[in-house]
Formats: structure tokens, sequence, C-alpha cells
């Protein structure tokens, strides 16, 4: 009977706090920074709020929206009637331009689920030669180092121009370029003062290149510069594809057509140091001659020699692929183009995939 009061107690006391909860209450649930300065830096704003319920308050978790925003919180549990803060910082660096951004608040709140927002403008910082020609070669800025053509055809040589400047307090003379004989480099000044800004011309000729696909060859630019800055090792890279002139719709009929039987072979899985081999079919579905002008495998492939370059009008022969696992794991996929003379399609690619166990 002596333990009937005490249990009594209990529920009293239960009943008393049944229905009791805390309840976040914030100052305000959006902040707007205005225009800030992207060369200032991160900025950061506190988020005041009070516990206006019954119990204490506990702030179980603050998210941020694509992590733009780096939150801290008042950790402890807040009693009743008592303050706490939410602390958001955004970084504006490299993110010019409006902003609004989310936090998500959790807490045993109710409701449990609250969201506050900052807003603002970035005023982008000042462009320097940095930004425009990150890559330093000694006093000579340039953007990077290869020189990208895009992509060409074996029609005509190409000239394109690329930016540089004397990123020094001297003057920088450019003595010239060493470069293969299918690419030309000459300079707007061979001399730029300080801070000066000039352009490099890359003229490139495909048909001396006599080559197809993906090409990469080495520059070098000599300047006035003392020890190894005096010569800057570039890469000039291009993509050349064949000219084919315009044809009409009966020309297009009566040419060389590759076609390919299965694309894509897949080998399974192998063992780290087998080989793969595969042959894929060809044949010219085309009304004259097919020349395979030359085939190009990428890292881990070989082509043989291909035991027929030209196929007649309704031949058909076969490209033989060796991928070699050695040294390799995982998921592979690897890929030979074949250059031809069908005009409608003078690239394709064939591809083995599959996965290597280690």
């Amino acid at each position: 009977m002596k333990r009937f009061p005490l249990m009594l107690l209990a529920m009293v006391i239960s009943f008393a706090t049944m229905g009791q909860q805390a309840k976040i209450t914030f100052v305000e649930q959006t902040h707007d920074f205005g225009e800030i300065k992207e060369a200032d830096g991160p900025v950061t704003y506190e988020f005041k709020f009070k516990n206006e319920g019954q119990i204490p308050l506990q702030i179980s978790n603050v998210r941020a929206s694509c992590g733009c925003t780096t939150p801290a919180w008042s950790k402890e549990p807040i009693l009743p009637g008592k303050e706490g803060f939410i602390k958001a910082s955004y970084n504006p660096k490299g993110r010019p331009g409006s902003f609004h951004k989310s936090l998500t608040i959790t807490s045993n709140a109710d409701p449990n689920v609250q969201y506050l927002y900052i807003k603002g403008k970035v005023e982008p910082r000042p462009r320097t030669p940095k930004d425009d020609l990150p890559t330093q070669l000694g006093a000579l800025r340039i953007k990077y180092r290869s020189f990208n053509m895009g992509k060409l055809t074996n029609q005509k040589e190409v000239t394109k121009t690329f930016d540089m400047m004397n990123d020094s307090e001297k003057t920088l003379t450019l003595k010239g370029a060493t470069s293969p004989d299918h690419i030309e480099v000459s300079f707007s000044k061979n001399i730029l003062a300080p801070q000066e800004k000039g352009k490099i011309s890359i003229t490139y000729d495909p048909a001396a290149k006599d080559d197809l696909g993906f090409l990469s060859d080495q520059v070098t630019i000599t300047t006035d510069e003392a020890g190894a800055d005096a010569k800057k090792s570039l890469r000039v890279v291009a993509t050349v594809e064949e000219y084919f002139p315009p044809m009409t719709s009966s020309e297009l009929a009566q040419a060389p057509k590759l076609n390919i039987s299965g694309a894509t072979y897949d080998f399974g899985t192998v063992n780290e140091g087998q080989k793969v081999e595969h042959d894929f079919v060809i044949r010219n579905n085309g009304k004259q001659p097919l020349n395979i002008r030359k085939t190009k495998a990428n890292c881990g492939c070989t082509v043989p020699e291909l035991p027929k370059m030209t196929l007649a009008p309704g031949e058909q022969s076969v490209i033989k692929v060796v991928f070699n696992s050695k040294g390799r794991k995982g998921n592979q996929y690897k890929t030979v183009t074949i250059f031809s003379n069908d005009p409608a399609n003078p690239t394709q690619v064939v591809t083995l995939k599959g996965k290597v166990n280690g």
C-alpha cells in the first residue's frame, strides 16, 4: 500500500508533462546580405532564437543547401525562456551573381523541421592576368600548356591565335620557336614590355602532318630569360579528319560505305594478366572500293596489321583487337577508332568492355 502514493505521484507528473513541448521562435528567418564583394571573402550572419516552450530545446542538426553555407549552432539544450543562435557563413569565391541558400533545422520543437534563408548578390572581383592566363612559365603567361587547334580537316592549313603576357618587371624578348615541319609558330611582338600582352599564332598544316585522329606535337618557345626559363616546352593538339567535298545524294549512294557488325564486344570478367581477343567484322556496303586509312587504339589495346586495307563492294574482312589486362583491374572500356574513305561516316569506333579481377 505504501507504493500506491508514489505510483500516483509519478502518474500525476507524467500527465502534467504530457503536451509540453519546446518551441523555437526566430527573430528573423531570412537575412539579406545585400551586395557583397567577392574580393572581401566569406560573410557570416547569426540568427537569434528563443525557446518559448515548456521543456528544453535541443537542436539535433542544421543542414546547409549546396554546401555553400557553413552552419554552427547552439549545441547545448536551450532551457525555456532562454536564447540560442544558428550561424551561417557564405563564401562568395567563384560565385558571382545572386544567391539564395537555405538552412534546414531539425530539433525537438514543434514543428521539428524549420528553415532559415540567406540571400544576397555577389559583385565579382576584378579579373586579373592570373584569371585569363593562369599558366605561368617564367615571365611568360599563357592560358594553357597546350595550344588546342580543335577539329580540322586535311583540306587546308589553319591558323589560330592565343594570348600571352609578360608578367614581370623586365622586358621580355621572344627569340623564336622550334616546331615540327607541319607547325609554324609566330608572335605578334617579339619584345614585350613589362605587363604587356601579345599574341602567339599557330599555323597547322594537316596535309603535311599526313595523319588522322587526335594528334599531339611538342613546340618549344625560346626567350632571353636566364637558365631553365629560357626554353618553354608546350604542346599543340588537334583532331584531324579527312576532308570530303560536298556530295549529292546520288553521289553518296555510289560511295563506299563502312559497316561494322557488332561495334561493341563485352568480354565479361577476366583475371588480371589475361589477354582478350576479338574479331570485329567489317563490310563494304557501298558501290565503290572502301579504303581503311588507319586504325588507332587507345591505351591497353593493340590492332595487328589488317589482312586487307581495301575492300571491294560487298566484300568483308575482320579487324582483330587485342586487349592486355596486365596491370589493370576493375571495369574496362577500350576503343579503337577506324578511319576510312566512307564520306558519310569516315570515323567509326569499336569498343571492348568488361571487368578485370585484380
